[in-house]
């Protein structure tokens, strides 16, 4: 309790600078967390007497690093081994089956964390995850999308014919996702304020420089896409809805809270559409199918993102042990 009164005076003005601050949003938060402490002290204390302070603390953050693994297996080895498997079982055209199979290799987007929280989900787990992915992206987004695109004899076909070297295409994904991420890191380390204002412009920017790019490749293969487009919905559909329903019953099956279960789902079922487009445009040439299947993911997951999102928002988490 020391260390929240000493917080309280620091985070009341600098909490002013921070987007859709208000007074009643800032005593809610500093409320909620005084009153769990309160709460979850007497038995915290009389665990760490028993068992001592450091192995309580281990177990807190072995919980924690739980979810993060949970989401990491669910996102780079359950996804793109169900994408496979989908692409086996639908036999789309080989550049769609591959779009289908890259789409599932990229790491979580990161509106992935608004929807988390928009849903009462773990926003921290949201966000430690999208991080771990981000970094993960470098090794399993190469390795994933040649090792699975290797099993399919349609998609290998056009792996060999390309040529793809993975360590190109791991410097590729160091520059897109690891050197921004390091670079805003480092801007908000030191020029906070700076960071915390530019934050809502970038963002809106970064979501208009998607759109486009989504449209661009829509427009660049609308012929491709209008003769296939059930394929491709059916395709995109079905590989979203598994990657929502496997990150919740990963989440499920290793026992995490609720509000974890969300939060894996999530980050499982909205994956990182804008790098995808960058990697076929890059390494594929445009291929028509994967461009189409990779644009029409980029607004498909949005959509039902929000859809999931907001159904779970009028459901709130149940306590931990129960169904949610």
């Amino acid at each position: 309790m020391l260390g929240l009164f000493l917080l309280l005076p620091v985070l009341a003005l600098h909490a002013r600078e921070l987007p859709d601050y208000s007074p009643e949003l800032l005593g809610l938060a500093m409320g909620a967390y005084g009153l769990t402490q309160a709460l979850l002290q007497i038995p915290f204390g009389r665990w760490s007497d028993r068992f001592g302070r450091k192995p309580v603390i281990a177990v807190g953050l072995a919980l924690f690093a739980a979810g993060s693994l949970i989401g990491m297996l669910a996102q780079f080895l359950l996804l793109p081994a169900a994408a496979w498997a989908l692409t086996m079982l639908l036999r789309p055209q080989p550049s769609i089956a591959l779009g289908v199979i890259l789409v599932a290799c990229c790491p979580g987007g990161n509106i992935s964390n608004f929807l988390t929280h928009f849903a009462r989900g773990n926003t921290a787990l949201s966000v430690t995850m999208t991080a771990f992915s981000t970094v993960g992206a470098l090794f399993f987004t190469p390795f994933n999308a040649s090792l699975w695109g290797s099993l399919n004899p349609a998609t290998d076909a056009i792996l060999r014919e390309i040529a793809i070297d993975p360590a190109e295409m791991f410097l590729a994904v160091a520059v897109l996702l690891v050197v921004p991420a390091l670079l805003g890191m480092w801007v908000a380390r030191h020029w906070p304020t700076f960071a915390a204002g530019a934050r809502r412009p970038f963002r809106i920017l970064s979501l208009a420089v998607f759109a486009l790019f989504v449209l661009l490749a829509l427009a660049a293969n609308w012929d491709y896409f209008l003769r296939y487009t059930g394929r491709v919905v059916i395709a995109v559909f079905l590989l979203n809805l598994l990657g929502l329903t496997i990150g919740y019953w990963a989440a499920r099956a290793a026992k995490l809270p609720a509000a974890d279960r969300r939060a894996v789902s999530i980050e499982t079922g909205i994956q990182n559409s804008g790098l995808g487009l960058i990697l076929i445009f890059n390494f594929f040439g445009g291929l028509g199918g994967m461009a189409i299947t990779a644009a029409w993911w980029g607004i498909w997951h949005i959509l039902s993102g929000l859809a999931v999102a907001s159904w779970w928002r009028r459901h709130p988490p149940a306590v931990a042990g129960a169904r949610a």
